[in-house]
C-alpha cells in the first residue's frame, strides 16, 4: 500500500471553494502558456518518496475535517527564486471525497498511513452537508 502525505488547506471554506480554486489555477497557467497541472509547493521534500510515488494521496484538511484527497503524481526538488529548496506536490487536480474526519490543526504536511487514511466516500449524500454538521456526526461516531 502507498503512503500518503496529509495537509491543512488554509483559507478554504469547502470542498467546492477548493475545486474552484484548483480550476482557476489550472485556467491561469493554461492562459500563461505554463504546464496546466495542480502544483502545490511546500518547504520540506518527504524523505520516503519511494512510498508515495507512485499510488500516494495528499489528503486535505478543510475547517479541521479530512474531506477529500488527490492523487499525488511526482514530487520535485525545486529552489525559489533566492535559491531556497522546496517541494512541488504535482497532483492530480481530481478531488475525491472521503468519510469526514476531524483532524487537529499542524504545520507543513505529515505522512498518513494509508491503513489509518479515511475511506472514499461511495455517494455524494453527505458531501452537501454543512462542515459543523459533519463535526457533529464524527463527534458522534456515526462517521
Amino acid at each position: 500500500m502507498a503512503l500518503n502525505l496529509i495537509k491543512l488547506c488554509v483559507g478554504c471554506d469547502g470542498i467546492d471553494d477548493l475545486a474552484h480554486w484548483i480550476g482557476a489555477t489550472l485556467a491561469e497557467k493554461k492562459r500563461r502558456g505554463l504546464e496546466p497541472v495542480h502544483i502545490h509547493r511546500t518547504r520540506m521534500m518527504p524523505k520516503r518518496v519511494d512510498e508515495i510515488v507512485p499510488g500516494g494521496s495528499l489528503y486535505w484538511v478543510i475547517k479541521g475535517q479530512i474531506r477529500v484527497r488527490e492523487q499525488i503524481l511526482e514530487l520535485r526538488a525545486v529552489k525559489d527564486a533566492a535559491g531556497v529548496p522546496h517541494c512541488d506536490i504535482v497532483l492530480s487536480g481530481e478531488l475525491v471525497e472521503v468519510e469526514a474526519r476531524p483532524y487537529r490543526p499542524f504545520q507543513g504536511w505529515r505522512y498518513l498511513d494509508a491503513e489509518v487514511a479515511p475511506r472514499d466516500l461511495k455517494s455524494d449524500a453527505v458531501a452537501d452537508l454543512p462542515v459543523e454538521f459533519l463535526r457533529e456526526l464524527a463527534g458522534l461516531g456515526l462517521l
